[in-house]
């Protein structure tokens, strides 16, 4: 499909730029199967070094995938994932960077999200990201608002800001493809964040509909959404409060995704929106390990960095 080829071409060169004689492990599922083929493909065409490991669905986002798939990724040089649930969050992703591979993750990739995120200029999106967190560096508190009723204050504490780029060129570097995001795994949380967004199950949120979150001390204490709350319960019984972590706090920075389209992938990229996760933080700088990570996506929202409020990227479109 010529779509997905250009987009394959984009990933494998100008994101990740795999080199002659470099291992590259694509993994995928049975339901990304066509993405996953296009970029073994194009990185077949750059070394001879290049494997395919197709694995069935995996049940939650951060569920760790097979030993076999997890050995794959840790002994490549390069590493592109796209599955239908997240790898971003799992141990195995950690290792594989952790052994050195540059790693790009896909979660929850469709065909026109591939094709139509991989079309971005990414050298702006990493001028973007340093803008922002020129802005959030060295801020104790973070509290973000809304008209719909967010109001949050995340404790920076000890943890460091890290930016999703989309250019993975380092070893043991990591990023999401489609990319743009500043983010943090912060150290405490308290308040209340209404997302208005996109959340899976639910994909994209219909006009007015809102999903309510309490916090306090870092875990979330009521989840207003009963399809959420049983997926958070369920994957407590395996961890307890664990589950319940306060995972994240994501500040958008591709200005090119001008519309939310349900894709949690794609939305929690898009300039002018923040993000908040549940669950696992340990891939991103916290010390929690979850077998969930739940975004939401949060509109039109004020970020304060230290009572300052800060200027986010939004799109002129």
């Amino acid at each position: 499909m010529p779509g997905l080829r250009a987009a394959a071409e984009t990933a494998v060169h100008q994101c990740l730029s795999l080199e002659p004689g470099e291992s590259c492990a694509i993994v995928t599922d049975d339901e990304r199967e066509p993405i996953g083929t296009a970029l073994y493909e194009v990185a077949s065409e750059s070394t001879d070094d290049a494997v395919i490991v197709r694995y069935p669905p995996g049940e939650t986002h951060g569920g760790e995938p097979p030993a076999p798939v997890a050995a794959a990724m840790a002994g490549a040089d390069v590493v592109l994932a796209p599955t239908t649930k997240s790898l971003s969050h799992t141990r195995a992703r950690t290792e594989a960077n952790e052994a050195g591979a540059r790693v790009a993750t896909l979660p929850g990739i469709t065909e026109d999200v591939f094709t139509t995120g991989l079309d971005a200029d990414y050298d702006s999106i990493a001028a973007t990201c340093d803008a922002v967190r020129e802005q959030v560096a060295g801020a104790d508190e973070i509290r973000v608002t809304t008209d719909s009723g967010t109001d949050i204050t995340f404790g920076v504490g000890d943890r460091e800001w890290l930016s999703d780029t989309g250019i993975v060129h380092e070893p043991g570097s990591m990023s999401n493809l489609p990319a743009g995001e500043v983010f943090i795994s912060p150290a405490t949380a308290d308040g209340t964040f209404v997302v208005d967004g996109t959340m899976m199950p639910h994909g994209l949120l219909e006009d007015g509909r809102t999903l309510s979150f309490e916090v306090e001390d870092g875990f979330v204490t009521r989840i207003s959404d009963d399809e959420i709350r049983q997926e958070v319960a369920d994957a407590a019984e395996a961890v307890g409060d664990a589950a319940y972590n306060l995972a994240e706090l994501g500040i958008g920075t591709n200005v090119a995704v001008t519309d939310l389209v349900g894709s949690v992938l794609l939305d929690e990229k898009a300039g002018g929106t923040v993000h908040i996760a549940i669950g696992d933080d340990a891939g991103i700088g916290g010390e929690t390990d979850a077998p969930i990570h739940l975004d939401g996506i949060i509109r039109e929202p004020t970020v304060f960095a230290d009572d300052t409020p800060i200027d986010l990227p939004v799109s002129d479109d």
